[in-house]
């Protein structure tokens, strides 16, 4: 997507598998775009075999490019709450380990904020009857994923649905947030 004479910022998400994460955020106005890799750990330049093996202290993780202009980090904010369990300290679904933890990495002092503002506000929803353990810590080298992980879930639409379906990610949040997600 063009994005030239735009303004833009950029929010940083984990949530599990990245391949799950980029839908419910390319979809909305004002997401220039989105894109699969691995942050917060301290391994320079990992890849996925890497990461996925646990030995990198990286997570799954989307950078979103958007213009604060069209769409609020307030609102990537409720979206990325949205699409996860944050309850779940051991990774996302079928997904288990470290690498597909949960976390919020602000870029600047007003996400940190923001991102503890409405942690503590869906904490005090009465919404989950275990504690919130999403991480909300200071990003770090954000490394993009291999090309082949880029839009997976429309490049590879039917492994990526059989994973989707299987993983028990839509049955989870229908059931905490009452509607289909993505």
């Amino acid at each position: 997507m063009e994005t030239t004479n735009t303004n833009s910022a950029i929010a940083i998400f984990a949530g599990g598998c990245f391949w799950c994460m980029e839908p419910p955020f390319k979809k909305l106005d004002g997401v220039l775009a989105v894109v699969s890799g691995y942050t917060g750990g301290d391994k320079e330049n990992p890849t996925y075999r890497e990461v996925c093996e646990g030995i990198t202290g990286h997570a799954e993780a989307i950078e979103i490019t958007y213009d604060p202009d069209q769409i609020s980090y307030e609102l990537l904010l409720e979206v990325f709450w949205a699409n996860i369990d944050p309850t779940d300290a051991r990774g996302q679904f079928v997904d288990r380990g470290s690498q597909y933890r949960t976390g919020i990495f602000y870029l600047d002092e007003e996400q940190r904020q923001q991102a503890e503002s409405s942690r503590t506000r869906l904490s005090e929803s009465g919404r989950f009857d275990r504690p919130i353990v999403t991480e909300i810590t200071a990003a770090t080298t954000f490394y993009p994923a291999e090309d082949y992980h880029q839009n997976y879930y429309s490049e590879n639409a039917v492994r990526y649905n059989l994973y989707r379906y299987n993983s028990g990610r839509d049955r989870y949040l229908k059931k905490v947030w009452g509607k289909d997600r993505e």
